[in-house]
């Protein structure tokens, strides 16, 4: 098992704001009620979810009250521990605009850009956005990294799937299994076997990508 990864150390918290509801607040508290089901589902203590990720169990109580946003990389760790992708970790814990009304785009399952939910890192700034819908057969997620960062997530978050990743926009570098491969925009690369991977932008512009993630065979 990877060492136990505790927040106040590998991870600063953002400073809190005092007298106002930060406006992420709800979207963490969902989160927060998502993983405690998960846990409880499978009937795993705080102490049992930690062996199985590598997040500490101060930074778990943290996420389940709903009092702390988890970054990137702590998002893939606890999706790896369930056996799911991040994004079927966040899903339910969007706040989806499930449209009612007569009109036909609603019907063939279109959802306005201006309405799509998505989820950002409060430690770099990176943004993933669902493209695909909780039923298709496959996660399909836009994401924005901005200039000279980078997010890591390890290999357990990969265990089972196969990920395709397509740059849009700008400049991506993927570090897998301590490999770097540099895309420019147009350009995608197909990941192996399950592996550490660093996803880093060192270019002067937010990069955007697509990362396209099905069950392997």
């Amino acid at each position: 098992m990877s060492q136990i990864v505790d927040d106040a150390a590998a991870f600063e918290e953002p400073g809190d704001t005092t007298g106002a509801e930060h406006p992420d607040d709800a979207a963490q508290r969902r989160l927060g009620d998502r993983l405690q089901r998960l846990r409880t589902e499978r009937k795993w203590s705080l102490t049992e979810l930690a062996e199985e990720s590598g997040v500490s169990r101060a930074m778990i109580n943290r996420v389940e009250r709903g009092v702390s946003s988890p970054t990137a990389t702590i998002l893939g760790r606890l999706s790896g521990a369930f056996g799911l992708t991040v994004s079927q970790l966040l899903d339910e814990s969007l706040e989806h605009d499930v449209p009612r009304t007569a009109d036909p785009d609603a019907a063939r399952g279109v959802q306005r850009g201006a309405t799509a939910d998505s989820w950002t890192d409060p430690e770099t700034g990176y943004r993933r956005r669902p493209v695909s819908s909780a039923v298709f057969p496959a996660d399909v997620t836009e994401v924005r990294l901005p200039p000279a960062q980078q997010v890591a997530y390890p290999a357990s978050a990969y265990a089972f799937l196969r990920h395709c990743i397509w740059v849009v926009d700008g400049v991506l570098e993927v570090v897998a299994g301590g490999e770097v491969t540099r895309l420019g925009a147009g350009d995608r690369i197909e990941l192996g076997e399950p592996a550490d991977v660093v996803y880093r932008n060192p270019g002067e512009d937010t990069v955007r990508y697509v990362v396209v993630v099905v069950r392997a065979a």
